[in-house]
């Protein structure tokens, strides 16, 4: 009896293109900012000397990536604005936490954080360096400052808004204080406090870079700053570049970590 042919199974593309388009969907606006920034200096349409092509750029910053000043600047910027930014998420979130379960203590401390909220931590700079000086210290303590705000009043509003049926349920069950924390407000407050969180990423590292330019010896910032005073252009656009990528890989780390403690939620 001959054998019966072997079946095969198909292939599945669909969720291969699926996932190609969606690629291509999210890139083509930065490619076609690339494209813009590579065509506009070499017809003439900006002037090359303050704007150089894009290809320009990327020469610049990998020689800057291969005599090692890139990874230098980098590596103290990184210390700074992390070291900064992990000290405001420390102090900030059990300060929100506690701040926004006492209602008396919110509405006393209220104005006084909206006051501080709405100094600008740059506006500060000066007095920072006149009190801690114009080394490591105040470059953190300026970061960690920017950062504690949006961590802060997310947080409290976080714990302020959490659902009073919920409340009011988990405390007719006799659950305790730490109890009710862990299995209700912690898990209603993630969004907010992790929008507060990804505020204070991107907030850690524009400050800093505005520290630097100020008064530093290293970072990308002093890079920048010192690329324009030199005319190196392609190194300044080189920096700014390797900024933006910095932000926006933290931000997707930051998502990451929303979604892994946010796995409880079941999706609208």
């Amino acid at each position: 009896m001959p054998a019966a042919p072997a079946v095969r199974r198909p292939v599945r593309t669909v969720p291969v293109l699926r996932w190609l388009r969606a690629s291509l969907l999210r890139s083509a606006a930065i490619l076609a900012l690339l494209a813009l920034w590579e065509a506009a200096p070499r017809l003439g349409l900006v002037d090359a000397t303050f704007l150089p092509p894009v290809s320009e750029v990327a020469r610049a910053w990998w020689e800057l990536l291969g005599d090692g000043q890139l990874g230098e600047h980098t590596r103290a910027s990184l210390t700074r604005s992390f070291g900064g930014f992990a000290i405001a998420v420390v102090v900030a979130v059990p300060l929100g936490l506690l701040i926004g379960w006492y209602r008396p203590v919110a509405a006393f401390l209220g104005p006084l954080l909206e006051l501080f909220r709405n100094t600008a931590a740059l506006a500060l700079l000066p007095v920072f360096v006149l009190l801690l000086g114009i080394g490591e210290t105040s470059k953190v303590s300026i970061v960690v400052y920017a950062c504690v705000w949006p961590i802060l009043l997310n947080t409290i509003s976080a714990v302020g808004n959490a659902d009073p049926t919920l409340v009011r349920l988990a405390r007719s069950m006799n659950l305790s204080t730490p109890r009710l924390f862990q299995k209700v407000i912690l898990p209603a407050s993630v969004p907010a406090v992790f929008t507060g969180i990804r505020l204070a990423g991107a907030v850690s590292i524009l400050v800093l870079v505005a520290a630097e330019m100020i008064g530093a010896k290293a970072g990308l910032g002093y890079l920048i700053n010192a690329s324009q005073f030199n005319f190196a252009i392609p190194q300044m656009y080189a920096g700014i570049v390797t900024i933006s990528a910095i932000g926006v890989a933290f931000n997707q780390v930051l998502v990451a970590v929303e979604r892994r403690l946010s796995l409880w939620r079941v999706p609208a």
